[in-house]
């Protein structure tokens, strides 16, 4: 028997899922783990000129050129210094490699269905979209992204969909 929980973007979201969970400032959010590459400390990225600001340049990982965005700046937190838990999660959207800069990673986290709430429905100004669901863990809110939504956003023009 396969559970399924619908959300109101009309994901569906079945059986047990890995999501891995970050924070950012007071909140906690996960994305699916079969998205993450790896984890490395935060370096500070090569600027790209006229870039949008949460875009904070590139790197070098063994020879491939990934593009770093601020998740803080891209979801207008308040900004924070880095530190030595600032960490860039590594993702792999699509044919492109992808960074993320969070506040710092907690664990990895399987959800079931039961455990999954839909997401609140939002004036038009707020989008929210590439939210999956809010997971429930315990005394735990996670917001579930989904990434890939997010970063085949036209106005992240990052990676193209390759869901079209």
């Amino acid at each position: 028997m396969s559970l399924q929980t619908a959300t109101p973007g009309g994901n569906v979201i079945t059986s047990l899922r890995e999501f891995l969970a970050f924070k950012l400032g007071a909140e906690e959010y996960g994305i699916d783990i079969l998205r993450v590459q790896e984890i490395r400390s935060y370096e500070e990225p090569t600027r790209i000129a006229n870039a949008p600001a949460f875009i904070k340049g590139v790197v070098n990982l063994r020879g491939v050129i990934v593009p770093i965005i601020d998740m803080r700046l891209k979801f207008n937190l308040e900004q924070v210094n880095y530190d030595d838990f600032t960490v860039v999660i590594v993702l792999n959207i699509g044919s492109r490699v992808v960074g993320i800069v969070v506040d710092a990673v907690s664990d990895v986290i399987t959800l079931t269905p039961a455990q999954l709430r839909p997401v609140p429905q939002f004036n038009s100004s707020i989008a929210s979209d590439h939210i999956l669901a809010i997971g429930a863990v315990e005394d735990r809110m996670l917001i579930l992204i989904d990434i890939e939504k997010l970063m085949t956003s036209s106005e992240m023009g990052l990676v193209e969909d390759s869901l079209a």
